[in-house]
């Protein structure tokens, strides 16, 4: 297990190299080379002039040079030591393992004995909504964001998105089949926040990745999430079995635990919306180009503001939405057009009731369409609280 810090503390440039005896000579041998290849490389973040650089080099355990939690990897080692590029206040932290280049970009850190990745983020302005707090779609690309630099940081990274490198030589991606997403509370714009992830085994053939959010400074969780993955074939977009190389690569990395208690996880099957049975129906929705992501879909993600495009404006403007569950049921392309259905399941007097209790006010079903032949894409469920205090009735 090695490191390179690097920091701007004196005018000349220096390195002193340590090495325990018990370092491998293949280690050593990754360290020189890295040494000499950011001394010689014109695009060094940092100039050489004016920079000192300090390598220093530990080996915790030599027999697991290129495994994670007791396995192999890929041939990689992932440790908890990064790079710390930059100047001497900065955060960003990346691998410096032998196959990985200098001015690696991974960002965030491995916590809870590997099992778990953490990363931060700030609200930025164009993150939040009328109400100046970040919105669903913005904690779920936070979400996403947090998911595809667990993969990349972990070394299991291919060419796909997200995919892994047997994944990639065998034309596979992932594809969500369901995500539920319950908010405590909103973070604000310039508020911080901690987003941990981890995986497992979802059934035979799926992957189960969980989320929990934290504000970084009071250590309060305001959001839980969870999903399931399943494999497609990126050519035939048809679903696969896992196949045992594929299990043998992620399986080192599940860690069983639940974002979301079971007893408190939203598991039940979402009804179907008709013509007949939805109350408002929106139509003539039709997906950009920027709503397409690098498997050549739309990104899950841009489904959750076509399904509020049929929610009452009073709702979006006096409630916020706690919980919500998606069931993904079919792709969607640049040239569909779709229609967006919801229906209330709680009567006025049922809400008024819950909303006494601190139960949801509000409930909604929800159903994404194709506009031609009515196909169903994404079925979705609801939960919104009153923004207002009991104080005010």
């Amino acid at each position: 297990q090695h490191y390179l810090a690097m920091g701007s503390m004196a005018a000349t440039t220096s390195v002193r190299l340590q090495i325990p005896e018990n370092l491998y000579k293949a280690e050593k041998n990754n360290v020189a080379l890295a040494i000499s290849d950011c001394y010689h490389s014109r695009n060094a973040a940092i100039k050489l002039k004016r920079r000192r650089f300090l390598a220093i080099v530990s080996a915790k355990s030599p027999k697991s040079l290129d495994t994670i939690n007791g396995k192999k990897v890929n041939g990689i080692y992932v440790g908890d030591k990064f790079l710390l590029k930059g100047n001497k206040n900065s955060e960003i932290l990346t691998d410096i393992s032998a196959d990985t280049p200098l001015h690696g970009y991974l960002v965030g850190k491995f916590v809870e004995e590997m099992f778990v990745y953490r990363q931060t983020f700030i609200i930025r302005s164009y993150e939040t909504g009328p109400d100046k707090t970040a919105t669903m779609e913005t904690l779920m690309n936070l979400l996403q964001e947090t998911a595809l630099n667990h993969v990349t940081s972990s070394g299991l990274a291919g060419d796909g998105f997200g995919a892994t490198r047997e994944m990639s030589l065998r034309k596979l991606i992932w594809v969500v089949t369901r995500i539920h997403i319950q908010v405590q509370r909103y973070s604000c714009w310039g508020d911080v926040v901690e987003i941990d992830t981890w995986v497992d085994a979802a059934g035979k053939n799926g992957m189960r990745r969980d989320w929990i959010i934290r504000d970084y400074h009071t250590r309060e969780i305001i959001t839980r999430a969870t999903s399931t993955w399943v494999i497609m074939n990126r050519e035939t977009r048809k679903l696969s079995k896992i196949p045992e190389q594929v299990r043998h690569e992620v399986a080192p990395f599940y860690l069983h635990s639940a974002a979301i208690a079971k007893e408190k996880n939203d598991s039940k099957k979402i009804d179907k919306l008709t013509d007949e049975t939805a109350e408002r129906i929106r139509t003539g929705l039709a997906p950009r180009w920027s709503d397409m992501d690098a498997n050549q879909h739309v990104n899950n993600v841009k489904y959750i503001g076509w399904i509020l495009e049929s929610v009452p404006i009073n709702v979006l403007e006096d409630y916020d939405l706690t919980s919500m569950t998606l069931e993904y049921r079919r792709e969607c392309r640049q040239s569909n057009l779709l229609e967006s259905l919801t229906s209330p399941t709680l009567s006025e007097d049922e809400g008024f009731n819950n909303y006494l209790n601190g139960k949801p006010d509000m409930k909604y079903t929800h159903m994404l369409r194709m506009q031609d032949d009515k196909a169903e894409i994404v079925r979705a469920r609801t939960e919104w609280h009153s923004k207002q205090s009991l104080i005010s009735i």
